[in-house]
């Protein structure tokens, strides 16, 4: 089975709240029986994959959630780092080709 992280629900909830919808975040969703709670996060299973889903102190309907119990995770994906693969290739191309000395 396939853990997948998504990033902080609450944090994304908030921004989702204020910001997000408007600004053009692209909500999601997932269905299924509860099969973690932890302190800071759910764990839903959709199909035989698990979600888990980190859940900020504040989420609505979070309170009060137990094993098995089949919920509907509303949640927006935020970038937290974005690494450019192609800039490091370009300033490779641009870095000048060191010449081998001569015997």
């Amino acid at each position: 089975m396939r853990v997948k992280n998504l990033l902080p629900l609450a944090a994304v909830a908030a921004a989702a709240a204020i910001l997000g919808y408007a600004a053009g975040a692209k909500g999601y969703q997932v269905t299924g029986p509860v099969t973690e709670v932890a302190a800071d996060s759910v764990t839903v299973q959709k199909g035989k994959e698990l979600w888990q889903i980190n859940v900020p102190k504040g989420t609505k309907g979070a309170e009060g959630l137990k094993k098995g119990d089949k919920v509907t995770v509303y949640y927006t994906m935020t970038a937290t780092e974005i690494e450019n693969k192609d800039a490091k290739k370009d300033e490779k191309k641009a870095e000048p080709k060191k010449d081998a000395k001569k015997k």
